[in-house]
């Protein structure tokens, strides 16, 4: 039975156990391929040293109708458009920044990887500077858990959630709206643990996935 994380001497903890945490470990691996950066030396020092430093000057291999297609659409959720109204500035904005961004939600999960690995009894401890990139993490692996199942609008989910009621037991998409549940009860109470906000008897225990 999984427990939320709560405060204690040693930091945030939460008790889960093998299967869970091989589970939760899996899915931000996933998150995590999809949002590696690419970098790829070009042979000169300055574009490789700009590169590295999270923004990228080479031209938007993304933009232009081809590229477009192939684009993951679990991208646009995890790395949203700005400029929604102006599909040139979007495109410029996103070959400005769009690396940096890959770069700093591929490192929240490697720091969630990592204190998912070092685990010990059940117990998964973060301090005061991995429980803000396990936050964002969780959220990162939420949004493109939702997007798999096509939830992107309050109404998706009601309908998701209504069909819950009749899907037979054995369905793949059953078990994938568990493990989103379980991973927002997850993201709760870790967000209310570094709020301060302990003793929610709602939240302590959950044992449904």
């Amino acid at each position: 039975m999984a427990r939320a994380f709560l405060r204690e001497p040693e930091g945030l903890v939460a008790l889960l156990d093998d299967g869970e945490r091989t589970i939760l470990s899996g899915l931000m691996q996933q998150t995590r391929v999809l949002l590696s950066p690419e970098i790829e030396p070009t042979g000169d020092a300055f574009d490789d040293l700009v590169a590295s430093m999270g923004v990228s000057l080479a031209a938007d291999q993304d933009a232009g109708g081809t590229d477009d297609e192939r684009r993951d659409p679990a991208l646009d959720r995890l790395l949203p458009t700005a400029h929604r109204g102006d599909d040139e500035v979007a495109a410029e904005f996103r070959r400005l920044t769009e690396e940096g961004l890959r770069q700093r939600k591929s490192s929240n999960l490697d720091v969630a990887i990592d204190r998912v690995a070092a685990a010990s009894e059940d117990r998964v401890v973060l301090d005061d500077a991995s429980a803000p990139a396990f936050l964002i993490a969780l959220t990162d692996v939420r949004l493109l858990l939702g997007e798999r199942m096509g939830m992107r609008t309050e109404e998706d989910a009601d309908a998701l959630h209504a069909a819950m009621e009749t899907i037979a037991d054995d369905d793949p998409l059953g078990y994938a709206m568990a493990w989103y549940d379980f991973l927002t009860w997850l993201q709760e109470t870790l967000a209310h643990a570094l709020m301060g906000d302990d003793g929610r008897d709602d939240l302590d225990d959950r044992d449904d996935v």
